[in-house]
């Protein structure tokens, strides 16, 4: 045979590989089948007086535990029974229907022990099976005891679920019995977290009280580490007078020089917990220093002065806020970050060195804990995406879209783990993982006016025109499209000059900008309105009126969580509506 038919006789005989998952399947139901009948069994496990008979090579290749004990010099190697310490018996035969079947049984009141024996023979499955039955059950009848068992064991996903139903619940949970069979690093734990649902401080002392006085002579002495948990710069000094008062505390004078002394030294830096707070949306003056923090639905509005010109706000899952703005006398731009417990920015960086020519158009967004800024001119082909390093206080250039249409307005939005930049007939969007731009022409999309607000909520990404006649919603899964009501034109006097949308609480609203020309006035009369969103109805209704002049309606972003007391309401602060005028027909 010639050579280059060896060859390719060679290549058309080369060796494969076959799986049998039909043969993978059966073994294992044969290896049942033995145990069952109890047939080549070589070894005899004994737990609490109960014997197993079952197959060594069977008990090493399911366990680490087993193999260990059958493969070394251990003496158990060469017994024939074996007795097991530190097992339930019980358990240990749900263990064995497991290695022989590969099916587990678990149930609330057995998840913990078989938790224990798969932990003491090595079997990450049914450890791994366990741990998330646990975490998918914690409630209120067993989030402590699951908190508790957790915490022994580690486990970190049940941890985590435990501590999250316990802080949404804590007034409950903390009212119970079984709160009080917490050990003291357990109870410190649960009292430091920042997302207590708590409306005053004085909750999470009434928690430390009975927890003591469950156990007082016990209990006493752990005081020192469980007070500076508590967040005495919370309390009004009403609140503190009565802690002071209380019998724990005035018949024991150590109890009292303590807490004193805790409050004296109290630190100032401790964050308000996640239930004292208020959801505020952030808006300002054009071209003033002016800002409102806004709560239409609470009639909250409360106006402040910070000696700067914010340009874009953006805020962060953890409650970051984060601005762009120019400082008076510059047309410079730079970032800012608020200080919560201060009420003042800190600024962080230059982010544009202005020209003292055109203004360009500035976005500023948040994706998956990274900042981005993204600038782009009015008209011209100038357009910067940039990523901003927090630890060393830089940005680093990326990759920047191309062909973006500049004739119509942009809005950008953070959705999904990637930006979206709308424009009236295109979209754009990138992705930091890869850090790449994808274009798309809106063929399918069509707006009466131009684009002029989106705004993110879950997966869904909400835009609507100036004249506000329709909203149109992005489903960033399915990359597709569906049109919704704007609002209705109800009044012919009344002309919608622009509108935005935000979310706050959970819901979508609007803020929409009117000219009202049914005055005598020879001017028409301008205000702006609060509308909420009734998606089964596919409505929108009137929520409030907005107080004094009008507000930059390009200015907002999803809410952050505000501690009205840190808020300096020695401005002005309006608790309700202030425009005493209303809407038309009001």
């Amino acid at each position: 045979m010639a050579a280059a038919d060896q060859e390719t006789h060679a290549s058309s005989v080369r060796p494969r590989s076959y799986q049998d998952e039909s043969y993978q399947h059966g073994f294992l139901g044969a290896v049942g089948d033995l145990q069952k009948e109890g047939e080549l069994q070589d070894v005899v496990l004994e737990v609490e007086g109960r014997r197993f008979p079952c197959h060594r090579l069977v008990l090493s290749a399911a366990s680490p535990y087993f193999r260990a004990m059958f493969t070394s010099d251990m003496a158990e190697s060469r017994q024939n029974t074996v007795v097991l310490q530190g097992l339930d018996a019980d358990m240990f035969e749900e263990i064995l229907s497991y290695i022989y079947s590969g099916t587990l049984h678990v149930s609330l009141d057995r998840v913990q022990p078989l938790y224990q024996a798969a932990d003491l023979l090595q079997l990450d499955y049914v450890r791994d099976t366990c741990s998330s039955y646990m975490a998918m059950n914690v409630e209120r009848s067993t989030c402590v005891d699951l908190y508790k068992f957790a915490d022994v064991f580690r486990m970190d996903v049940v941890l985590n679920s435990c501590l999250q139903y316990i802080c949404q619940h804590f007034v409950e949970v903390s009212s119970s019995e079984e709160f009080c069979s917490l050990s003291v690093n357990q109870l410190t734990e649960i009292i430091s977290q920042d997302k207590l649902e708590v409306k005053e401080e004085t909750r999470v002392w009434e928690a430390v009280v009975r927890w003591v006085q469950h156990s007082r002579e016990d209990r006493l002495q752990h005081l020192p580490s469980i007070l500076p948990c508590i967040r005495f710069n919370l309390l009004t000094s009403d609140d503190m007078a009565a802690i002071l008062e209380h019998s724990l505390v005035r018949e024991d004078h150590g109890s009292s020089e303590l807490i004193r002394n805790v409050v004296q030294t109290r630190n100032p830096n401790l964050k308000p917990r996640l239930g004292m707070t208020t959801e505020m949306v952030l808006l300002y003056q054009g071209n003033t220093d002016e800002v409102m923090w806004m709560n239409p639905g609470e009639k909250k509005f409360i106006r402040r002065h910070y000696n700067l010109f914010p340009v874009r706000c953006t805020i962060f899952p953890d409650n970051e806020i984060y601005i762009l703005a120019e400082l008076e006398g510059s047309d410079d731009v730079t970032l800012h970050m608020y200080n919560h417990v201060e009420d003042k920015w800190e600024q962080k960086s230059t982010v544009y060195v202005g020209t003292g020519q055109q203004v360009p158009r500035h976005y500023l967004v948040e994706v998956d804990g990274h900042l981005f800024h993204l600038l782009s001119e009015w008209e011209g082909s100038v357009f910067e995406l940039k990523k901003y390093n927090q630890n060393t206080n830089e940005w680093h250039n990326c990759s920047t879209p191309q062909q973006v249409e500049r004739s119509h307005a942009q809005v950008a939005v953070s959705c999904n783990q990637r930006i979206y930049l709308f424009s009236t007939n295109e979209m754009h969007w990138y992705d930091p993982r890869e850090d790449r731009w994808t274009r798309k022409v809106l063929s399918e999309v069509e707006f009466d006016y131009d684009l002029c607000s989106a705004v993110a909520m879950g997966t869904e990404i909400f835009c609507t025109d100036n004249g506000f006649t329709k909203m149109l919603v992005y489903y960033t899964e399915a990359d597709s499209w569906s049109e919704h009501s704007g609002l209705p034109d109800t009044n012919e006097e009344v002309n919608i000059e622009c509108c935005t949308l935000f979310v706050l609480q959970n819901k979508l609203r609007a803020l929409v900008g009117c000219n009202d020309f049914s005055t005598s006035d020879s001017l028409p009369r301008l205000y702006e309105q609060v509308y909420v969103y009734d998606r089964s109805e596919d409505v929108w209704r009137e929520s409030s009126v907005m107080p004094g002049e009008l507000w930059d309606m390009d200015s907002m972003n999803t809410a952050a969580r505000m501690y009205l007391p840190h808020l300096n309401t020695s401005h002005e602060e309006t608790q309700g509506v202030a425009n005493p005028e209303g809407p038309p027909g009001e």
